[in-house]
């Protein structure tokens, strides 16, 4: 990991877990942004009979990443680091799959988010353990509160998927 350039702050997190958390942020924005524009992809585009529903829900939980997001972005500022977010950044840096732009069955969107929603959660988890060993409680716990966010959103998006079946 390339060690990211840093603006002077007061902000006493140590040097190297700022290194960390700012590296694991910048990931978890990266996928968060991407997760945000999948799902605002899926609300314009869905189709068929669960249409009302799946446009609402898909429209809550865009609006819901778009504030996450957000906190990441801040939380890399407030290290000293610069969020990156632009879409040539997105391209380079995301984690998840292009979101295919030929869907519109309601179910082949929530089958396409539940993957990418599975993998955001999982970056999520991952790095609340790398900036916690690093010594960023606070990073830690912000990551902890968009797990939780995360998998909400996962587990009502699975709902749909139906089956009796245990993983």
């Amino acid at each position: 990991m390339a060690k990211a350039q840093t603006h002077e702050t007061r902000n006493d997190v140590k040097t190297n877990a700022k290194q960390v958390s700012i590296g694991v942020l910048q990931g978890c924005l990266a996928d968060g942004i991407d997760l945000y524009n999948a799902t605002r992809q899926a609300h314009w585009n869905v189709k068929g009979p669960h249409f009302g529903e799946l446009h609402k829900l898909f429209e809550e939980f865009y609006n819901a990443l778009q504030t996450s997001t957000d906190d990441l972005a801040e939380r890399i500022v407030q290290l000293g680091g610069t969020a990156c977010g632009t879409t040539q950044v997105l391209e380079k840096t995301t984690r998840l799959p292009p979101y295919p732009t030929d869907l519109y069955a309601g179910m082949d969107h929530v089958k396409a988010l539940a993957d990418r929603y599975s993998m955001v959660a999982k970056t999520l988890r991952d790095g609340i353990d790398q900036t916690d060993e690093a010594g960023d409680a606070d990073t830690a716990d912000l990551l902890t509160e968009q797990s939780r966010a995360t998998d909400k959103m996962l587990w009502m998006i699975e709902a749909h998927l139906g089956g009796d079946k245990a993983a």
